[in-house]
């Protein structure tokens, strides 16, 4: 769709969860949702997300007319909106799919999320040959699985490139990550890792485990910094403050981000001056490695502007 803007029509729907996460990704995307779902509501749970999704959607495709309808990854999000497509018969585009465990319930609801999403789909994105292999293995048609490799490494780049080309946005990202608590000049001569967490598998003693490990890493790694932009969950909190103690500050080469979510593009500068390797807590403990990079549920759906299409 990118190379051939004009044999295609875009329309992108948000469902308004994480909206301050959600409105920087779109500022530094310049995306500009055509339908907002608006769902998020204060104490709500996977039942509400799921019927408001459903719903939602149901208004949207009757108003935009799709041909496809485009979901990334394993969110209720994207499970509720393919199965709004497939009750008006709508084939879906399940990007970022073939990804399993195979236990249901890890990661949950993830996992069962994206098995539903792929029974439902008609085109099957994938990001790896491992994920091509899932699918086939179960019984999926290998001429509607198409590996495309990781986007969330194509959105690093493109962001990449945004900062890299415009010296406002990077001094005012600079800024930012400085009034946070971290120098990110610092990496012109040091080594970075940067740590993101928050899954829910890994409250408890998962989340100790992790941390009592990066305390460990930090003292035999006194040359890298290590960044740790903190969930504002308490499950998330509390762990760091019981092996690091309450005052975050004490540490010469751990920096804690603790006041504000880490806004996205601060993540992306911070990533493009990663040498060293990249810690997902989350994902060292259950999944296979990946950007930590959270993009906010989205739904795209296109319709060609034109039948003649090869």
């Amino acid at each position: 769709m990118r190379n051939r803007p004009e044999s295609f029509e875009t329309l992108v729907c948000v469902t308004g969860q994480h909206r301050e996460m959600l409105d920087q990704v779109l500022k530094i995307f310049e995306i500009k949702p055509d339908y907002d779902l608006n769902i998020m509501k204060q104490g709500q749970d996977l039942y509400d997300v799921t019927s408001r999704v459903l719903v939602g959607m149901r208004e949207v495709l009757n108003d935009g007319m799709p041909d496809v309808v485009l979901v990334h990854g394993d969110t209720t999000t994207s499970m509720a909106a393919a199965l709004a497509a497939f009750y008006m018969q709508i084939p879906v585009g399940h990007v970022e799919a073939g990804l399993r465990t195979y236990d249901i319930y890890s990661p949950w609801p993830e996992e069962m999320n994206r098995q539903l999403t792929g029974r439902i789909a008609t085109y099957n994105f994938v990001p790896t040959k491992n994920s091509f292999n899932n699918l086939v293995g179960e019984g999926v048609d290998e001429k509607s699985i198409f590996v495309t490799g990781n986007s969330v490494i194509d959105a690093l780049h493109q962001v990449v490139n945004r900062i890299d080309s415009d010296t406002n946005l990077a001094n005012e990202i600079t800024r930012k990550l400085l009034s946070l608590g971290y120098d990110i000049t610092r990496t012109y001569n040091k080594k970075l890792v940067l740590i993101t967490g928050h899954r829910r598998e890994n409250f408890g003693d998962g989340f100790l485990n992790i941390c009592s490990a990066i305390k460990k890493l930090s003292e035999t790694y006194k040359d890298i910094d290590f960044l740790y932009p903190m969930h504002l969950n308490p499950n998330v909190r509390k762990p760091i403050h019981e092996i690091f103690g309450a005052n975050l500050n004490a540490y010469d080469n751990i920096f804690f981000i603790v006041k504000i979510p880490l806004s996205f593009p601060s993540s992306m500068t911070a990533l493009t001056k990663i040498v060293s390797n990249f810690i997902d807590m989350d994902i060292c403990a259950i999944k296979l490695p990946s950007m930590s990079v959270s993009i906010p549920p989205t739904t795209a759906f296109t319709r060609p502007l034109s039948s003649n299409i090869d």
